[in-house]
């Protein structure tokens, strides 16, 4: 069997273990006090629905949500415009030296695909919200959808960092295929933003298949149904006993809506 789980990743612990963390690290007279801001200022203490103190700070209670694991996971754009034809074959194109690199680490996979998924819901965002301050104009909600779009993958990056941890050189993959994916999706979408949208539409197709097949491998076995993260039942308001196969439904279900919304 292929491991999955990790050490964990400091970025992804709770408020209650990194003041653990603190602690110990600052027992000859440093100090021990928690500062979750960017601003380093401690925030308001969070509460949960029942009273119960929130642990996490990367995101609230009010951004958690049940994925519909009933949407239509087999649902395709036909190519039929040139631009289309384009989106469709780029992204056909990045699928073989994927395939070859990772082969069937579908946990490394999946966290080295939240890197890079992250990334067009805040470029395009970005770009919108310029464009609506130069025009002096509303967006029509597209900057918030774009942004909440990047927040998303960005938290199924944080919790399949705990399920996988990257070699050296996966991280180093990282800086250069993020760097290029970036000025070229950047590029992309100033010249024709629904060839941008386009293209993540055909990603987030190739991301349901490739999710799929996590889950014919974990259904046979080969990769060990681990219990799930704890940040993925917060965030998707998980049953306390769900397994990683719980998880890798609700992310696939995640990029069913996202390859709608493009």
């Amino acid at each position: 069997k292929f491991p999955v789980m990790g050490v964990r990743w400091r970025s992804s612990l709770t408020l209650g273990e990194k003041e653990q963390v603190n602690n110990k690290n600052g027992e000859d007279g440093g100090n021990k006090e928690v500062v979750a801001s960017y601003w380093g200022i401690k925030g308001e203490e969070v509460k949960k629905e029942d009273g119960t103190p929130w642990k996490w700070n990367c995101f609230r209670p009010w951004e958690t949500y049940q994925a519909d694991l009933t949407i239509d996971l087999k649902k395709h754009h036909i190519p039929t415009t040139f631009l289309d034809k384009l989106a469709y074959w780029t992204v056909k194109s990045l699928r073989f030296p994927t395939d070859v690199f990772f082969q069937r680490r579908y946990g490394c996979r999946a966290m080295m695909l939240g890197t890079v998924a992250a990334v067009p819901g805040m470029v395009g965002g970005m770009l919108l919200h310029c464009k609506s301050l130069r025009r002096f104009e509303h967006s029509g909600g597209w900057i918030k959808t774009l942004l909440d779009e990047a927040e998303n993958e960005r938290m199924h990056l944080m919790t399949f960092m705990e399920v996988s941890q990257p070699r050296w050189y996966e991280r180093a993959l990282v800086f250069t295929v993020q760097g290029v994916f970036f000025n070229a999706y950047f590029l992309a979408y100033l010249a024709s933003p629904k060839l941008a949208h386009r293209v993540v539409g055909y990603l987030e197709e190739e991301a349901i298949h490739s999710y799929t097949e996590f889950l014919k491998e974990l259904d046979k076995g080969t990769i060990e149904n681990v219990p799930a993260p704890a940040i993925a039942i917060d965030y998707w308001r998980l049953p306390a006993d769900s397994t990683l196969r719980d998880v890798v439904m609700v992310v696939r279900a995640d990029e069913a809506h996202l390859r709608d919304v493009n």
